[in-house]
């Protein structure tokens, strides 16, 4: 069994009455991707936001490298982070933004991975101040800073929204190199077919909870289809629905 990275034990968020995410056991480990997905407002974004700190669960416990997080986030420097919408300083170049963060994560320049600086043509875009990109080159500037670090587990919250087709499967190329590397990689999308040929296995939340958690050749064997995009409805509409329990590690 592959040694677990990332374990929620009983994990909930509250907001005043309402819980975004409850009772979330599930376990993410090394060297794997997991695409993560639900309707709008099932507790997906809640969930990345609890793992990264940017939230304080109500209930439960998050362990990271069997470390229960807590006050220190100290753990953080593990992950790379690609939101969905970046919130950059608008007057600083993209070169400054870079430095910045190498200097906020405490690193030197032999921990960096500087490729999809190349890769993603950054290199003319250094001394442009981030104010003045496109959405699509600001979400490259994300991507960069994401795998800059070399991070053990990466969040990519819709990270193909917004980059050209060649750059969005650059970007996936990478998220594979660093699964085979041992790294995790969490990937929320609502657009399957440009992930599933990538995920191994696929969490479903819904209204806060977790509906199932499996490879996805199992759900694919299950429901007796070829593309998630057909699975997915077919796992949730058939008995399966109501019958089966939640899979783990």
């Amino acid at each position: 069994m592959s040694e677990v990275r990332i374990r929620f034990d009983n994990v909930g968020k509250r907001y005043g009455r309402l819980w975004a995410l409850r009772g979330a056991d599930l376990t993410f480990v090394k060297g794997e991707v997991v695409m993560l997905i639900g309707p709008n407002a099932s507790g997906k974004t809640t969930l990345i936001k609890c793992l990264l700190g940017l939230v304080r669960s109500t209930e439960g416990r998050i362990s990271v490298d069997g470390k229960v997080i807590g006050n220190d986030p100290g753990y953080r420097r593990s992950i790379g982070y690609m939101p969905q919408i970046s919130q950059f300083p608008t007057a600083l170049t993209v070169g400054q933004l870079l430095d910045m963060m190498k200097d906020v994560r405490g690193l030197d320049d032999s921990a960096l991975d500087d490729s999809l600086v190349d890769e993603l043509g950054m290199r003319a875009h250094m001394d442009k101040r981030l104010g003045t990109l496109s959405g699509g080159t600001r979400q490259k500037v994300s991507a960069v800073l994401a795998f800059r670090s070399r991070p053990q587990i990466l969040v990519m919250d819709e990270p193909t929204a917004g980059l050209d087709p060649i750059s969005a499967r650059r970007v996936l190329k990478e998220a594979g190199a660093l699964r085979d590397s041992g790294g995790t990689v969490l990937i929320t999308s609502h657009l399957m077919e440009e992930v599933e040929s990538l995920a191994d296995r696929v969490a479903y939340l819904e209204d806060g909870h977790l509906r199932f958690l499996l490879p996805v050749k199992e759900i694919l064997e299950l429901t007796g289809t070829q593309r998630l995009a057909n699975a997915i409805p077919a796992m949730l509409g058939g008995p399966l629905k109501e019958a089966d329990p939640v899979h783990h590690v």
